[in-house]
């Protein structure tokens, strides 16, 4: 039923014209390869092969895209290809196509499952319609799923289009258009940019609140370029204690996932005594909707892990245009 709600309220703001774009950086074969491990043993617990294609190298596949858009429609059709699928196997990944000057990453998600009669294959993209396949599992749903992945895909310059027989499965399709990361530098809103040759003065006192210590080591690297004085917090709980305890903190880089109290509820307990420090949220893999929830506890922008290190030096210059040397 929660599903259900988020995709009403998903929906409801893309037909409303709210729905926002957060392009930044993704390496879409870490993106394939994070899906695939999260389904697999649901795949092989009803005794069916899992399997994937990458189309790129890994340092080919970074291209700019919203990623949380990304993950939302790879994750929509596969759970489709489950739920419809018995037997046989699960396929998905993507291959590059180049046309003259125009490239795009193609996807594709086949399963060997119920099928889709042919009248039927775009009605399905509308919302609140599922495909009449006689079978009882459509009515699991709300028909949601296929109607937002087919408005993020279009908000994201591409297209979606099925392919299927019933009684012997389907392949959905989706392109995405290839502009790769290395084409141009990391930009973010208010075309603030990063050049590896900027220096950047470390002037911030920062929070970092992290509670998985390899992440914190990483992120802590990364801060030392511009942060004169460094605090952790390994919960919640203390890093509110913490930004308490030192008013004048510039940062906090806020994991929302941590023990005793999440990055959420941190943030809004800090807002009631702290209006300036500056809150980034950082979430793993955010999904739609995660930046919405991070704006409204009173987070200034939000940043997806694992953590870019030109992205996040684009985003404290966003905020700190100062630091600039």
């Amino acid at each position: 039923m929660l599903n259900i709600i988020n995709d009403i309220v998903d929906i409801s703001k893309i037909e409303s014209g709210q729905m926002t774009m957060n392009m930044t950086e993704s390496n879409i074969n870490d993106q394939i390869e994070y899906v695939y491990t999260f389904f697999k043993p649901e795949v092989e617990q009803k005794g069916m092969h899992f399997s994937f294609k990458n189309g790129l190298l890994s340092k080919e596949s970074v291209i700019r895209t919203d990623r949380e858009k990304v993950f939302a429609i790879l994750i929509n059709l596969v759970k489709n290809a489950i739920k419809y699928s018995d037997a046989g196997a699960i396929e998905f990944g993507y291959v590059l196509n180049s046309s003259g000057e125009t490239s795009m990453l193609e996807f594709f998600v086949k399963d060997q499952g119920v099928g889709i009669p042919i009248n039927r294959q775009k009605a399905i993209f509308e919302r609140f319609v599922q495909a009449d396949t006689g079978d009882k599992r459509a009515y699991q749903g709300a028909g949601l799923g296929l109607a937002i992945s087919k408005n993020y895909v279009e908000m994201l310059g591409g297209t979606i289009w099925v392919i299927s027989e019933p009684a012997k499965g389907s392949t959905f399709y989706f392109t995405l258009p290839y502009h790769t990361a290395l084409q141009d530098k990391t930009e973010l809103k208010g075309n603030t940019k990063v050049n590896k040759s900027e220096n950047i003065s470390n002037d911030l006192k920062t929070l970092i609140a992290e509670d998985d210590p390899f992440s914190e080591r990483l992120i802590s690297i990364t801060a030392r370029k511009f942060s004169k004085q460094i605090w952790n917090a390994g919960t919640g709980t203390e890093a509110v204690d913490i930004c308490r305890n030192n008013p004048d903190l510039d940062l906090i880089l806020m994991d929302i996932q941590m023990p005793e109290m999440n990055g959420y509820e941190a943030t809004m307990r800090i807002r009631e005594f702290n209006s300036e420090v500056i809150i980034i949220a950082q979430t793993a893999y955010g999904l739609s909707g995660d930046r919405e929830k991070a704006i409204e506890a009173g987070c200034n922008d939000y940043i997806s892990k694992p953590i870019d290190k030109d992205e996040l030096l684009a985003l404290i210059l966003k905020y700190f245009k100062n630091l600039l040397i």
